[in-house]
């Protein structure tokens, strides 16, 4: 019992202190491993959010901390920036290759730690290629088309520079940077490839000249060596001292002579590789200058283009906003006229309920009765319908009448006389407007006399 006791606590302690070693982590070299979880505080007493190790180990506490690693492999990313506006205004093209990785600096690792940590390998490169193409972008507008493509290392030197000071930002660095081309739309830098070549063509054509000179003269001057000697030869064996001495005057008039030729030659020879070099001169910087013709001229047109787009496009703007003015303003006064016409309406049937109610009331003012209602009303415009008649033929301005008489009248009445009754009688009378009504005019106005019968006569038998 005892000796199984013993074995139980050997084995708890065994096991112990292999999960112990177990928490125990080594970093590998190409690796960076980050603890987290709770780490401590920093100097100014906030949370650390992180302990990097590169190189060594950790004992990693079980439940209050964990750990993973970031990996320090290289990361080549192709960077194909186009359109890049220099600080001519040209566009141009840099196609790079740029390498990185995690730093291993303390603060940069940090900074790794915190914002990469977790993240694939396909999204450090997309964050990587950002930050690139935005600095390249903001290097390229500061320089000129000249210094990009001459002066190559002061462009790597300040895209270095910039790219990673941003990327320490994200806990990377820089490690190596490849443009391995710079072109523009416009031409300009093959203009100016051209310029060059043509101008090392004409300076190595006139070092070939002046060569090819100096080995005229040099040619010339052994022949003249060898002239006197052969010359003194002969005079001595031949016509002794004297016809030495006459060959040797007639030598050096010969030999005066052939240099004045080799001169002449020499400075025609010259003179004719100093033409052509003019001429290819000429012709490269003719070249060069409709190349730039060209591309001034296409510039004018994209500016006279885009200006063109831009007027176009306020146009539309000012015609679309304009219509829109002139459908808002017509729904306005459609509005308007509506709310007018409904106003209208509404008064109009208050007004008809209010008739109707005075009309209700004078029928039970009449005892129910709507004939002797009727009545009422008529009677109350009497005398505004008096007025009319009177007013019918009032304002009648008659200056001057000609009746036409032979001096006989009709019933007692003359015919001026006649011409006033019957424009009267063309007003309605009162008595056949109140009969119309179904009433008839109180005795005091007036009494209609009836007609008398008419008797038939009887046939007699």
């Amino acid at each position: 019992m005892e000796v199984m006791l013993i074995c139980a606590i050997v084995l708890v302690v065994v096991s112990f202190l292999v999960w112990v070693c177990s928490r125990y982590k080594k970093c590998p070299s190409d690796k960076i491993m980050v603890v987290y979880g709770s780490i401590g505080k920093n100097k100014d007493g906030t949370n650390r959010s992180a302990k990097c190790i590169h190189g060594g180990a950790e004992f990693v506490l079980p439940v209050f901390q964990s750990y993973a690693f970031l990996d320090l492999t290289p990361i080549s990313i192709q960077v194909d920036l186009t359109n890049a506006l220099s600080r001519q205004n040209i566009r141009i093209d840099v196609p790079s290759r740029f390498t990185v990785g995690i730093s291993t600096e303390p603060g940069v690792m940090q900074n790794a730690a915190e914002r990469l940590l977790g993240l694939q390998l396909s999204e450090i490169q997309e964050l990587s290629k950002d930050i690139i193409f935005g600095q390249m972008r903001l290097i390229i507008a500061t320089m000129d088309i000249e210094e990009l493509n001459t002066d190559r290392d002061k462009f790597l030197e300040a895209v270095s520079t910039n790219v990673e000071t941003e990327l320490k930002k994200i806990g990377l660095r820089l490690i190596n940077v490849n443009v391995t081309d710079i072109s523009d739309e416009s031409g300009y830098i093959a203009a100016l490839g051209k310029e060059a070549a043509a101008k090392a063509i004409n300076d190595a054509k006139r070092s070939v000249a002046e060569q090819e000179r100096d080995g005229s003269i040099g040619e010339a001057n052994a022949h003249m060596d060898q002239r006197i000697k052969v010359a003194d030869a002969d005079s001595v064996a031949i016509q002794g001292e004297n016809e030495a001495k006459m060959k040797i005057a007639m030598s050096e008039a010969a030999l005066k002579e052939r240099e004045a030729e080799a001169m002449k030659i020499a400075v025609t020879a010259e003179k004719i590789q100093a033409a052509k070099a003019l001429e290819e001169s000429y012709a490269a910087e003719k070249a060069a200058e409709e190349a730039r013709r060209a591309k001034e001229q296409a510039t004018l047109e994209a500016d006279v283009i885009v200006r063109t787009e831009a007027k176009k496009r306020q146009m539309e703007l000012e015609a679309e906003a304009e219509a829109e003015q002139i459908r808002r303003k017509a729904k306005g006064e459609a509005d308007a006229i509506y709310a007018k016409m409904e106003a209208e309406a509404r008064g109009a049937e208050e007004i008809l309920k209010k008739q109707a109610a005075g009309f209700a009331e004078i029928v039970k003012s009449a005892g129910g009765d709507a004939q002797a209602a009727l009545q009422l009303l008529i009677a109350d415009k009497l005398e505004e319908l008096m007025r009319v008649q009177v007013d019918a033929i009032k304002n009648i301005k008659i200056d001057k009448v000609t009746v036409w008489d032979n001096g006989q009248g009709t019933d007692g009445k003359s015919a001026t006389a006649n011409f006033l009754s019957g424009m009267m009688k063309s007003v309605p009378p009162l008595q056949e407007v109140f009969a119309m009504s179904g009433m008839q005019l109180p005795e005091i106005l007036g009494k209609k006399i009836e007609e008398p019968a008419v008797t038939e006569p009887v046939a007699e038998e």
